[in-house]
């Protein structure tokens, strides 16, 4: 922490500040644009999927508790090696993993077997997601870190803005054969373009593999603050485009394309404020922007509110993910950062497991109204949790800059 506010006060006495845009980071952006547009574009079809095999909603939310699950299990293991050093290994497996999951689903088209390629796609996104945040860090400038990190959550939102069109377009057009063969074909498109990232070589003492090295004790404040907050997003990404549907609202890939384009422009002209004023103005304005989003789904379900639904559920997630994320990692070293991006990514994982589980299971039981209702209280719970908690942390910005 000290060497990052000597090197913020070195720049500021310069009149420059550091270089940010580097070939490897632009890279690691697109290598993390084709991971997420694999991941969204079978994420938004797959409840329809199921139902297309005969499942239910509730079935559809069971399979994305069970994708979190694994990704949840192994993404401690996956830090714990990062933090040896490895990532480009890593992240091949990853890759090819989330290549071949999809071409699974369709090349054996049935339940238990889809489930199961549904688990493998997990494993791959762990792997996958884990490298390229770690992979960031260590090529980001520590005093533009949380700037840096929000551009390289643009590939999120790019691909949140993409896959969900793309993806329904094709299933509609041409079927679920070749959405699924064009999602593992963006993510071998991904695996070329990690050829040509030459990243530092991290030389870090070995460690042994126990519960420490596992779990990044620094970054579990910003993690919980998130995983709270990740249930109602859960609940959105699985289930808003069958709502949609149902409700005789516009297509679900509307909703995405409007969440997505207000989540870019969120990260291009606010990335900056983490930096500057710390993460508490995310926090409480994003969870309260989500608050808002669910409650128009749930009590007045037109077009009007849909579409203000949307803008407000992409500020929301494009503010406070990257503010968490850059929480969590930005006092880590090069031995504990791939262990702080994991740990982070696990409270990500356990929170859009849990929300799109229980909101699979609220809607067969409550109907949908009830369960945006519902979920929508994760948001004061997230918020409780940062007041209490995570912005006394020696981790949060908010708490750093106030100490200056």
């Amino acid at each position: 922490m000290a060497q990052a506010t000597q090197a913020v006060q070195a720049a500021g006495n310069k009149g420059t500040q550091p270089k940010l845009w580097t070939k490897d980071l632009v890279l690691i952006i697109l290598v993390n644009l084709c991971v997420f547009t694999n991941h969204i574009m079978s994420l938004s079809t797959f409840p329809f999927y199921v139902k297309e095999l005969g499942g239910t909603e509730a079935l559809a939310g069971i399979c994305a508790a069970a994708f979190s699950f694994v990704a949840v299990i192994i993404r401690p293991f996956i830090g714990w090696w990062l933090d040896n050093g490895v990532r480009r290994t890593a992240l091949v497996i990853g890759l090819l993993l989330m290549s071949l999951a999809p071409a699974g689903y369709v090349l054996v088209p049935s339940l238990s077997i889809v489930i199961a390629c549904r688990m493998v796609h997990g494993v791959g996104l762990s792997f996958s997601n884990s490298t390229t945040a770690t992979v960031a860090s260590d090529v980001i400038c520590k005093p533009r870190f949380a700037e840096g990190m929000g551009y390289f959550g643009m590939a999120t939102a790019l691909a949140s803005a993409i896959a969900p069109a793309l993806g329904l377009s094709l299933m509609e057009s041409a079927g679920f054969q070749a959405l699924y063969f064009t999602a593992t074909a963006i993510t071998l498109v991904g695996l070329v373009l990690f050829m040509f990232i030459h990243a530092p070589r991290i030389n870090v003492p070995q460690k042994k593999l126990d519960f420490k090295t596992l779990i990044n004790r620094d970054s579990l404040p910003a993690s919980v603050t998130m995983l709270v907050f990740m249930f109602t997003f859960g609940a959105l990404e699985n289930f808003v485009a069958i709502f949609a549907s149902e409700q005789g609202l516009p297509s679900g890939s509307l909703y995405f394309v409007i969440m997505s384009v207000m989540l870019l422009l969120v990260r291009v002209f606010l990335g900056k404020l983490v930096d500057q004023k710390g993460e508490a103005i995310f926090v409480y304005t994003c969870n309260a922007a989500m608050l808002a989003a669910f409650l128009l789904l749930a009590f007045v379900p037109n077009a009007v509110t849909y579409v203000i639904s949307a803008a407000l559920a992409g500020y929301a997630f494009g503010g406070l993910e990257p503010s968490l994320q850059s929480m969590a990692v930005h006092t880590s070293t090069d031995e504990t950062r791939g262990s702080a991006n994991s740990t982070f990514l696990c409270g990500y994982d356990i929170g859009y497991g849990l929300g799109g589980g229980i909101a699979g299971s609220l809607i067969t039981g409550l109907g949908y109204s009830a369960m945006w209702t519902i979920v929508s209280l994760a948001c004061v719970v997230s918020v409780l949790i940062y007041v209490f908690w995570a912005r006394h942390s020696d981790t949060s910005f908010s708490k750093m800059l106030a100490q200056r």
